[in-house]
This record gives C-alpha cells, structure tokens and sequence, in this order.
C-alpha cells in the first residue's frame, strides 16, 4: 500500500498490454501491470481461444470426410462434452496462474484492482498509487456493444464471454450479427448441436469483406444447416414461450433459448479516470503513430481502446511500437491502417490482408483483381478436396504490387502471412515471380494467380 514509481505502468494485462510491458522490461525499464480481471485477457479466456477450441473438432471431422478411407473411418458423431472439456482446459477453467510466470521472469509487477488516472503520470489501484515516471499506457480492451432495441436489456443476452464459455449447447441459438463473431460463434455452436439462426442488417454477412468471401462463407452455414437472413434489422426483444423472441422490422420473428449480440464493440474507457487528465469518457482514445494520446509526452493507448483495429495480432503489433517508442526509438505504426491480416474460422476459413478490391478503388488505387479457385491446384487433391473456395489477388497497377488477398476454403489460416509479407514489402508482382511454390502444396494458388495476372 501506498505510492510507488515505475518507470512505465500499463493499464490492463491482455495480449496487448502484456506484449508493452514485457517490451519496456526487456529494454531495461521498471514496468507495473494493472489487471482487475484475469492476466491475458479477453482474447485468452472469452474470444479467439475458447471460439478456435470450439470450431475446431468440426473443422477437422468435415476434413478427415473429404478424404476417402480416413472418411470411412471416422462416421461418428462429434463428443460435445469432449469438446467443451477441451474448450475449458485451452481457458485453464478460467484460472490466470499459468500466465503469472511470464511477468515475473521480466520483473513485471502486478497490481490486481480496477486502476483509475488520478491526474498525469498516475494511477490509483485500491490503496495504491502508481507513479510512472515515463508513461501510462491505457490497454483496457473493449466489451460488447449493446443496440438500443427494445427490450434487449431485459432479455439477458449472450454477449462472446456467455458464448465462449457456455456449459452446455443451447437447443436454439439466435445471433444478432453476421460479422466475425456472429459467423463462428455460430457454426460452433450449430455443430454443437445447437438450432442457430443468424440475423443481419447488412446485405450480406461479413460484409467488409471480399462479396464472394460473405457468400461462401453464407453457403457454408447454410449448408449445416444455420439459418441466414441478412437485411434483416432486430426492432424488439420479447419473451416467448421461456425462449427470447426477435421481433424484425417489417415483420416476422426468430426465437431461441439463448441470445447473442455480436453487432460490435465498445471500448473499456467509461471509468478509468480520463476526465483527471481532460478527456471524454467511454470513447476511444484517439492516438498518433506512435500510440500517444491526443498529443500527449506521457499517455498511450494500445488495443482496442484506441479503436484503430480491433484485433489482438494488431493491437500486439501496436503494443511494440507504443514500447519502443517509450524505450527512445524512432518508430512508426502504419500497418494498422494498411496491411491488416485478419482470419474468420468458419468453413470455409476466409483468410485476407489488406484491402478489398471495393476498398482499394475507394481509396483512388487503379486496382485489378486477379481470381483462382482455391482448390484448383495439386495440392488441394490432398487438403480441401473438391471443396469450394475462390482466391483473389488486389494489384496496385500503378505500383506492380499487392493491396490485398483473400483466401476463402478449407484451413487457408496458415496461407495469408505469406501475403502479409508481399503487401507490407511491397515485393513487386514481378519478384513474386520468381518465388516458387512447392510441389505438390496448395501453396501453388500463387502460381496459378500470378499466371491469372499474365506473369
């Protein structure tokens, strides 16, 4: 108890935070954390770990069905008690030890406690007052955004954490939101078992993606048997029948047991003290390129809070560059605004980086798509087989170099760093030329591209 100082004191221990912390340890600077929850945060216990765990058996049993003989010897049915066994020890049942010992080996001192700006350069955690003699940095991540529709408060509803965590499969699921986490969250829980409609305002779901990304990746929900409407706006939230009722503008409803929104997100910034340092509350944090706050020699903000992608990889990529540029360095975050590698874990996977044709053209780039199927290489004989799918490549024309791809079929996760690489290099298509897939891999998607582009 009392006031201590450190050189750095980082609100908040997700991903991000931890990354910032552990970057200002390693150059040599005292560091405190401060995390009223548990240590890594969201993305560890209530987002893109549990969600992967949760997708995951199906993903492999469709895949092992692809291939005849392994096909043939896997015709059961999914273990779901398995399964949400497996979901909770990738959480460690909600336990934060594990991740304990990563701070202590960098000397990282962790404060628990919800942590409030008490003026510049200080922070108040219970009895204590943090005094960091560089900087704050703000990593307080984000929480579910909730709609003004009538009646939804009342109903309780799933938001990722309820949906991540459950401990058994609803008999129906309605999801409110067709982005990234309304598309997962709703085929893991319709291979759960699970009855799953998904209801979307926009025209399409996924909709700043590629359109033939939100299309396969609608087909593919379908096709297990979801239930797809997009266009279609939630105007109330009634109870029915011990089930939550979705009235719809224009008409009709969709009922289920269970209720999740996933139509956004809202930053953790409502009571962390910003008005002691003249800022609005609840917004997100506005920051420069080297994630300074409006300006400011000593407040950073990283992540979520900052609101410039709303990604864990990114808001890590942000937590170096805040780090650095703490340590003295002359650094600069611009990949977040133009290189940003983003995966949806349905089946099929989508996997992109960069910019959309549609977005590219909005953004003045003379761009041209080049388009594959995924699948129509040797390699696909092996992963994938006859499953659907389309690659594109975004071309600057002007420039020669990629703006963006998409990858859309079976477990293309892994295939999209190599596009991140050719996008923030800009490596000339002409260079891309002369690196050569192997043999037999599905990797010759870029041959196949590159040949579509008449190299």
């Amino acid at each position: 108890m009392g006031e201590s100082e450190f050189d750095v004191v980082v609100l908040g221990a997700g991903p991000a935070g931890e990354v910032c912390a552990g970057r200002v340890a390693g150059g040599g600077l005292e560091a405190a954390i401060v995390e009223c929850r548990l240590v890594g945060g969201e993305c560890s216990y209530y987002a893109c770990m549990p969600s992967k765990s949760l997708v995951r058996p199906a993903e492999l049993l469709t895949e092992v069905g692809r291939v005849p003989g392994a096909a043939q010897a896997a015709r059961g049915r999914l273990d779901v008690a398995a399964a949400l066994a497996r979901r909770d020890e990738v959480v460690h049942d909600l336990d934060d030890e594990v991740q304990l010992p990563w701070l202590e080996k960098r000397g990282i001192a962790l404060f628990r406690g919800e942590g409030r700006l008490e003026g510049e350069r200080r922070l108040r955690v219970g009895d204590d007052t943090l005094v960091a003699r560089r900087a704050i940095v703000v990593a307080t991540g984000s929480s579910p955004a909730m709609p003004p529709i009538d009646g939804l408060a009342e109903a309780k509803p799933w938001g990722n954490r309820e949906a991540t965590t459950a401990k058994r499969a609803p008999r129906s699921l309605v999801v409110l939101g067709g982005g990234f986490v309304g598309v997962e969250l709703a085929q893991a829980w319709r291979t759960l078992g699970s009855e799953v409609s998904v209801i979307e305002a926009m025209d399409r779901v996924l909709a700043p993606e590629e359109p033939f990304a939100s299309e396969q990746v609608a087909d593919g929900l379908r096709e297990i048997g979801v239930e797809v409407r997009t266009g279609a706006r939630a105007s109330a939230v009634r109870p029915e029948d011990g089930e939550v009722g979705v009235e719809l503008e224009g008409g009709g409803s969709v009922s289920g047991e269970e209720l999740l929104v996933a139509v956004g997100r809202r930053p953790n910034t409502t009571d962390i003290g910003l008005d002691t340092v003249g800022m609005e509350a609840g917004e997100y944090l506005e920051v420069d390129d080297q994630m300074r706050v409006d300006g400011s020699e000593w407040l950073y903000a990283i992540g979520d809070a900052n609101g410039r992608v709303l990604l864990t990889h990114m808001g890590k990529y942000q937590a170096r560059i805040a780090g650095d540029h703490i340590l003295g360095k002359d650094v600069a975050a611009t990949e977040d605004r133009r290189a940003v590698p983003r995966v949806v874990f349905t089946e099929p996977q989508v996997a992109a980086v960069g910019r959309t044709l549609a977005a590219a053209r909005e953004a003045g780039i003379n761009a041209r798509a080049v388009d594959v199927p995924t699948a129509g290489n040797a390699g696909a004989s092996f992963t994938g087989r006859n499953a659907p799918g389309t690659t594109r490549l975004v071309v600057d024309e002007d420039r020669g170099v990629l703006v963006g791809a998409t990858f859309v079929g079976p477990e293309t996760a892994e295939f999209v760093h190599a596009a991140t690489i050719a996008v923030v290099g800009e490596v000339p298509l002409e260079r891309l030329w002369h690196a050569i897939p192997t043999f037999p891999t599905r990797s010759e998607v870029w041959l196949y591209l590159l040949e579509a582009y008449g190299l």
